[in-house]
C-alpha cells in the first residue's frame, strides 16, 4: 500500500515521501518535548521503516542515543544505511521488533522516549496493544511516548478525507483502520501511561504525547 524508492546514491537506503513531507512538523514537536542538554538520553523509535526520521531527529540531538526498529526485515538495510551517515555517531543500527509480541524484554526502564509514526492505523489492533505493552515496559518513570497519525475523537473522525482514507485502509486490510483516541487511553492505563497532550498536525494527523506514571 505504500510506495518506498531506491536512494539516488546507490547506497541500500530507500526514501518514502511521507517521511520526507512530515519530518519537519514532527522536529517541531519533538523540539518541544526532548531535553536537547542533558548528555546521555535515551530514544528508541517502533516501526523505523526506511530510517529516514531516525537520521534526521538524531542529527538534530547530539545528547541522545536513537534507537530504531523495524518489523519489515527488506527495510533493516536501509535503517542500517541512514544510521551510517549519523553526523554524531548517536544513531544505532536497527534492531528486528515484532511489536505485537512480547519484545525488548532485555530493556526494562531504560529509554526516556519513544516514538511511534503511522503504525497504529496500518496494523492490526494487537500492534497497538503490543506499543503500549512495550511503552510501559521500556520508559523510564515519567519518559514519554509520542505517537503521530491520523485519529477519531470520542467516535468523530473528521474530515471527510479522514473517513474515506479508513473505508481505504478497512478494505485493504479488516485488521486495519484509524483508532479512537479514546480506546488508546484505555489501552494506555493498562500500561501505567495518560496522555499529556493532544496537538493538531498537517494532513488532517495528529500527535499524541503520553507519559508513563512516575512509580
Amino acid at each position: 500500500m505504500y510506495a518506498f524508492h531506491d536512494a539516488e546514491d546507490g547506497s541500500d537506503k530507500k526514501v518514502f515521501l511521507p517521511a520526507e513531507r512530515n519530518g519537519q512538523p514532527i522536529l517541531e514537536v519533538l523540539t518541544r518535548f526532548l531535553d536537547s542538554k542533558t548528555p546521555g538520553l535515551q530514544f528508541l523509535e517502533i516501526s523505523s521503516g526506511t530510517g529516514q526520521h531516525a537520521l534526521y531527529f538524531a542529527n538534530q540531538f547530539p545528547n541522545i542515543t536513537f534507537q530504531p526498529t523495524e518489523y519489515d526485515e527488506e527495510l533493516l538495510a536501509s535503517i542500517a544505511a541512514y544510521a551510517d551517515e549519523s553526523r554524531h555517531g548517536n544513531m544505532k543500527q536497527p534492531l528486528f521488533v515484532d511489536i505485537s509480541q512480547p519484545c525488548l524484554l532485555n530493556f526494562a526502564g531504560q529509554f526516556d522516549y519513544i516514538l511511534n509514526v503511522n503504525l497504529i492505523h496500518v496494523s492490526p489492533w494487537a500492534c497497538t496493544e503490543g506499543l503500549f505493552r512495550t511503552a510501559g515496559h521500556v520508559l523510564k518513570p515519567g519518559g514519554l511516548l509520542l505517537t503521530y497519525g491520523a485519529l477519531a475523537i470520542d467516535g468523530v473522525l473528521e474530515p471527510e478525507s479522514n473517513r474515506e482514507f479508513d473505508e481505504a485502509l478497512r478494505k485493504h486490510d479488516p485488521e486495519w483502520g484509524i483508532r479512537d483516541l479514546r480506546d488508546l487511553k484505555q489501552e494506555a492505563a493498562k500500561n501505567g501511561i495518560v496522555v499529556k497532550e493532544v496537538i493538531d498536525m498537517p494532513s488532517n494527523n495528529k500527535m499524541v504525547v503520553w507519559q508513563k506514571n512516575e512509580q
